[in-house]
């Protein structure tokens, strides 16, 4: 039976993506009633600047006291899209303690404080859903938290931030460098003024942390992934990729260790294969590759990011919880049994593809390979190029440790020979 009594909600926040919300609950609000069963109510928006026309929203119902929408009593779900750790930390624990659940699309909160909002959502019988803080509309944490809940997942890699995606992508199809993409980029409206969390690779990292901990059921924070920005991938890089038949993505990685002991977290440029799926992903789209023991691989992909795409993982999430209001019931929470020890960067087994400036002269090379030799890593290919007394040298290896690759770097650049170490990137999507 369809019950009458409408469930109310409330926006915290009202920009791209919280005016997108409004906009689909008003408009496609009897489907959604069918959906769930029983009619939503936009019951309050919270915003900064209340002077602001916001186009289909009741100005009756704008408030810049987030607060005190939040202690109503009566709200049933909280929609929260401000971002950032505070207010939004406190709104969220105030809206569990006054019988709200929550939906949230902040990525940098749940990475950082997931556990404990977790637990103030159990202690008050509420539920927290957050599709939308990775990967915009791609259906993605609820695929791992319950569709492979019965599966063991080995590896989670994927391009998660479009905005370094669509820079990445110009460079390699375009040959331009660096500034230009960005630049190229932020006209477009793809990358914000000050662009340092996306291409620094933090966005990516919250989401790598978030990723990692619900797919191996472990408590991963935001502090345990490894980050490396891409501000340094140059045009050379893109020349070097393509001899190997390779290009170049800022991939978030998630990984259980061989033996299942530990897993490791980390954000970083890397080459990967043309052959992979990974590499024909285009401009800022994103997508997620997954292996697990019995389902074998999936890929997951489409727009990650935008007020229509992430609005449309919001309003899943959504229906979702309205639908446990109705039944008197919470769906799955927090999930980190296992709770497994996060490695390292220096323990992640990797390869490298490393660019040396060297004399051009005999013995160089035997050098070079002698130093690679000490620290126990193996050379897979070698290609030098030079004249004129200056010499370039490309070396790849095979798999090693993170930490001898990059003691072995060191020792290179203290050989007389070598003038200097022009680039060092990982490979990976073998």
């Amino acid at each position: 039976m369809m019950r009458t009594r409408p469930l109310k909600v409330a926006l915290l926040g009202c920009g791209v993506v919280g005016s997108e919300v409004a906009r689909i609950m008003t408009t496609h609000a009897e489907d959604l009633t069918a959906r769930i069963g029983a009619p939503v109510e936009l019951a309050g928006v919270a915003v900064r600047r209340p002077s602001k026309v916001r186009e289909g929203i009741d100005p009756s119902l704008i408030t810049t006291d987030a607060t005190a929408l939040v202690k109503r009593g009566d709200i049933d779900v909280i929609v929260e899209v401000i971002g950032g750790i505070e207010p939004a930390r406190t709104l969220i624990t105030t809206a569990f303690e006054h019988g709200a659940s929550v939906v949230s699309a902040n990525k940098a909160l749940i990475a950082q404080d997931g556990e404990a909002l977790h637990a103030a959502a159990v202690e008050h019988g509420r539920d927290l859903y957050y599709e939308a803080a990775v990967a915009g509309a791609i259906p993605l944490i609820r695929p791992l938290r319950e569709s492979l809940a019965g599966d063991k997942v080995n590896r989670v890699l994927g391009i998660v931030n479009g905005t370094t995606n669509f820079i990445l992508d110009a460079m390699d199809t375009t040959g331009a460098g660096y500034q230009e993409a960005l630049d190229e980029a932020t006209a477009l409206g793809y990358a914000e003024a000050d662009p340092t969390a996306d291409v620094e690779g933090f966005d990516a990292a919250a989401k790598a942390a978030i990723l990692a901990g619900i797919a191996f059921h472990t408590r991963v924070r935001l502090d345990d992934v490894y980050r490396e920005g891409m501000t340094e991938v140059t045009a050379a890089d893109f020349a070097s990729a393509k001899r190997m038949g390779c290009t170049i993505k800022l991939l978030a990685i998630c990984e259980r260790a061989a033996d299942g002991e530990s897993v490791t977290a980390r954000v970083h440029p890397a080459m990967i294969p043309l052959s992979h799926p990974l590499a024909s992903v285009r401009g800022a789209y994103n997508a997620v590759f997954v292996e697990a023991e019995a389902a074998g691989q999936l890929m997951f992909y489409g727009p990650g990011a935008g007020g229509s795409p992430t609005a449309s993982a919001v309003l899943g999430d959504l229906v979702a919880v309205c639908r446990n209001k109705l039944a008197e019931s919470t769906g799955p929470g927090d999930s980190a049994y296992t709770q497994l020890p996060v490695s390292s960067m220096g323990e992640v087994v990797t390869r490298y593809h490393i660019s040396l400036d060297v004399a051009d002269k005999p013995g160089v090379l035997a050098q070079v390979a002698t130093v690679f030799a000490e620290h126990g890593v193996s050379i897979d290919t070698v290609r030098q190029t030079g004249k004129d007394g200056e010499a370039s040298l490309v070396v790849v290896t095979h798999r090693a440790p993170d930490a001898a690759l990059t003691g072995t770097v060191d020792a290179l650049r203290k050989l007389d020979t070598v003038r200097g170490v022009a680039s060092i990137m990982r490979v990976e999507g073998e």
